[in-house]
């Protein structure tokens, strides 16, 4: 019988002695030191001292006898049950000869870390972080654990956890015997994360399954309250592969709000050693870690993940919690485990959810899982009362933690005022396959009790509780039984927060990444009044100053949003190609922007004037364009994300092509170096009219079918007087055809971004007896446009 191990001895082998946390901990402690992974030292009591714990003082009968025939869906019986069970093993006397064992290895701890080292005391169960369930939370944790008196206690508490009601209930409805289940207990070093700050990350989205990112999540303080969801943290995007190659391809950051965070109380008693305080207003508008330190953790977490994933002779997504100690500054992992959920999404079955129409809003926050739910919304301000969930109700909370389990299969949906995407909330959605909306600050203010609701985590990022019971459908595809086409088929696709999902569609690449999306749903700003806030009002002022939180400038904030939001893109298609056009907005619609109204001209008709092209090199604007410039190198060579590949809208004369071109290549984007490939948008009948001309500064044409038409028909659509021209028209298909006839003599690309594919099926007949290189689709158009097309083309 062996009582105590000590990490340096322990390996990934080791489970059923010491539990698969522990058996982590060891292996990564003995295996990836030398690879600059740090885990705090710290031993595991085992199994076998559970067993002798429950020996000595004759607990297995008790045990048996509460758990005989329990039905945890009576959750009176269950409460009272587990209370029984829990009580008998904290009231139970600690062997003598454990105890002694315990004490000796504390004390090897002392002679690393000096007197009454302060240890992290965690459950580490032998059924914990299975291939098909989780059990994270399920047991209980205690910090700041100090003194072998408080080890003692604090061990026995552990054992008692392991019959919470909710693991009880959990392994309950994952079939697991709870005779088979042993615990054994992790003593590890604490590292003085309340002193700086800690979090979670993931190997792969959690809500896509997309695998070649890493998510982080960080707040103030020590890790708990991001795993319970007390906080909204900070949240870190970076693409794995390109990081593997040396580059540093942060591609997203999300500013949380962090209202508080978890310190070690100054005095310990009554087995509280840590408390919560607020967080100061200014720690709370900063990034919680610098982009490097997100960079590090990223790259720990591809080693973590290889080093697993070689282990289990197959790719093994981790969760995985860090903590950033605040007086070395030191990065460690003091955690991690198989990530079980997302890990065995079928990416082949593409399921879609999408509202027919929209309600009024009633909150906002963050959403987990691509899903539309409705129901009566069941308000709970205490946990105590979380019993009235009834069965389909929409659970709208503060947070919820392992203690809900038992009630949270009961909920359609769940919406919390706390929490971020790694909270408990979230884990228990997506594994429920329910959707979830966190972080919503107030939604326990704004949805009433009772009232009929629908919640929406369809649109990406960002998710919405409407009121009423709205309509919405759902589709599934099942991707691999679709053809493959000799026409490259591409998607039309500008938001971000959509593109780790629709990159498992059967495209072949990005048509079109429109820059000016970024700019107003990202950005929200204009680009000089960023550059020049100092000369605008002080509303104004402020309201740019709370835009830009946690970045050094405002310059720095346009540039990182516009480098993330392309990155993002980038990142889910490559290395298949994305084509991102620089701005175009009209006049009209840059002065709807933050501050825009001071910098641009009243038109008399925006729809031919200050746009595309002659903006770039223009004395009102080139500053704005350089900062588009140096977002996008940034993403090609300090992302390495050189699938990217450039567009110029709205080119009137070739010798504005030229120079635009040379403009670009003084930003250092330039045509050929690695790869890099500049179209222009063919959308101005000159552009086909003057094919061959044009396409001696460029590599090809991307087709603008709408402005195309508008400019060969001279109609306004925007004015209402289109009639029932479309792009169908003798006129614009003539340019198409003089276009297309011109990039093939000249051996140069061509394809087609315009909305006309999407809409209309003979227009696609058309541009395939042209002999076309790529068409690009509507996302909700694109499974059945492929179809089409490969029907077509193998008749």
């Amino acid at each position: 019988m062996q009582l105590i191990k000590h990490f340096k001895d322990i390996s990934i082998n080791d489970k059923a002695l010491v539990g698969s946390k522990n058996a982590s901990l060891g292996e990564m402690y003995g295996s990836l030191s030398d690879l600059g992974i740090k885990v705090p030292n710290g031993f595991a009591v085992t199994t076998d001292a559970f067993s002798l714990f429950l020996r000595h003082n004759g607990l297995h009968e008790q045990i048996s006898d509460q758990l005989h025939r329990l039905d945890t869906r009576n959750l009176d019986a269950l409460t009272y049950a587990g209370g029984k069970i829990r009580a008998s093993l904290i009231h139970s006397e600690m062997p003598p000869n454990l105890a002694e064992a315990i004490v000796g290895a504390y004390e090897a701890l002392e002679t690393q870390y000096g007197p009454k080292p302060d240890v992290a005391v965690r459950s580490s169960a032998t059924a914990e972080d299975l291939p098909t369930a989780s059990f994270a939370g399920q047991q209980d944790s205690y910090l700041n654990v100090a003194g072998t008196r408080n080890l003692i206690a604090t061990c026995k508490l552990v054992f008692a956890s392991l019959f919470t009601d909710r693991a009880i209930s959990y392994r309950e409805k994952h079939g697991i015997d709870h005779h088979e289940v042993a615990i054994s207990v992790a003593v590890q070093k604490m590292v003085r994360s309340d002193q700086a700050c800690s979090g979670v990350m993931f190997t792969l989205d959690t809500e896509s399954g997309f695998r070649d990112a890493v998510l982080i999540t960080s707040s103030y303080g020590l890790g708990e309250n991001v795993v319970k969801g007390a906080v909204n943290p900070d949240e870190f995007f970076v693409f794995k592969p390109t990081l593997e190659k040396g580059y540093k391809p942060l591609i997203k950051k999300h500013l949380g709000s962090k209202e508080i965070k978890m310190i070690y109380a100054p005095e310990q008693l009554a087995g509280v050693y840590t408390k919560n305080v607020p967080v100061h207003t200014s720690e709370r508008r900063q990034f919680s870690i610098d982009d490097d330190e997100a960079l590090t953790l990223a790259r720990y977490a591809a080693i973590i993940e290889d080093h697993y994933s070689r282990h289990a002779g197959q790719p093994h997504p981790m969760d995985i919690e860090w903590a950033k100690d605040g007086y070395t500054g030191e990065l460690f992992i003091v955690q991690a485990r198989p990530e079980t959920v997302e890990a065995r999404v079928q990416t082949t079955v593409y399921e879609t959810f999408s509202l027919r129409e929209h309600g009024a809003a009633l909150a906002d926050g963050r959403s987990v899982g691509r899903r539309i739910a409705t129901g009566n919304a069941r308000v709970i301000l205490d946990p105590a009362m979380m019993y009235e969930l009834q069965s389909g109700e929409i659970l709208v909370t503060d947070k919820t933690d392992p203690d809900w389990e038992p009630v949270l299969k009961r909920a359609a949906a769940i919406v919390t005022n706390r929490g971020g995407r790694t909270c408990h909330a979230a884990i228990i959605a997506r594994e429920m396959g329910i959707p979830a909306l966190v972080g919503c600050d107030d939604a326990t203010e704004t949805i009433n009790d009772g009232a009929k609701v629908t919640v929406s985590c369809a649109d990406g990022d960002a998710g919405h509780v409407y009121a009423g019971i709205l309509p919405f459908d759902v589709e599934k595809v099942y991707t691999d039984a679709l053809k493959p086409t000799k026409t490259q088929i591409y998607i039309n696709l500008s938001n971000p927060e959509q593109a780790m999902e629709a990159s498992f569609l059967p495209a072949d690449g990005v048509g079109l990444v429109r820059l000016e999306f970024l700019m107003a749903n990202t950005i929200k700003a204009h680009p000089m009044a960023l550059l020049n806030s100092n000369a605008l009002d002080r509303a104004t002022q402020q309201t740019l100053r709370d835009l830009t939180d946690g970045y050094a400038s405002p310059r720095h904030f346009f540039v990182d949003k516009l480098a993330q939001g392309v990155g993002m893109i980038a990142a889910a298609y490559y290395p298949r190609p994305i084509n991102v056009r620089f701005s175009d907005f009209k006049s009209s619609e840059y002065a709807s922007l933050i501050g825009g109204e001071h910098f641009e001209p009243a038109e008399e008709n925006p729809m031919i004037g200050m746009r595309g092209a002659m903006r770039y090199f223009s004395d009102d604007f080139s500053e704005s364009f350089a900062l588009e410039c140096e977002a996008l190198h940034k993403v090609r060579n300090i992302m390495g994300l050189t699938n990217v590949h450039l567009m110029i809208p709205f080119v009137r004369t070739p010798a504005e092509a030229e120079k635009v071109v040379e403009l670009l290549a003084s930003h250092a984007l330039k045509s050929g170096e690695d790869g890099l490939n500049i179209y222009l948008m063919c959308e101005i009948p000159s552009n086909a009219l003057l094919a061959e001309q044009f396409l001696q500064h460029v590599d090809g044409f991307s087709i603008g079918s709408n402005d195309l038409t508008q400019l060969a028909l001279g109609v306004d659509r925007e004015a209402g007087l289109e009639s029932d021209l479309d792009e169908r028209s003798e006129a614009t298909r003539k340019l198409i055809t003089m276009a297309i006839e011109a990039c093939r003599h000249a051996d140069k690309a061509v394809g087609i971004c315009g909305q006309a594919p999407s809409d209309y099926q003979d227009f696609v007949d058309f541009l395939l007896e042209q002999g076309i290189d790529s068409i690009s689709f509507d996302r909700d158009s694109l499974l059945a446009m492929k179809s089409y097309i490969s029907d077509r083309e193998n008749p």
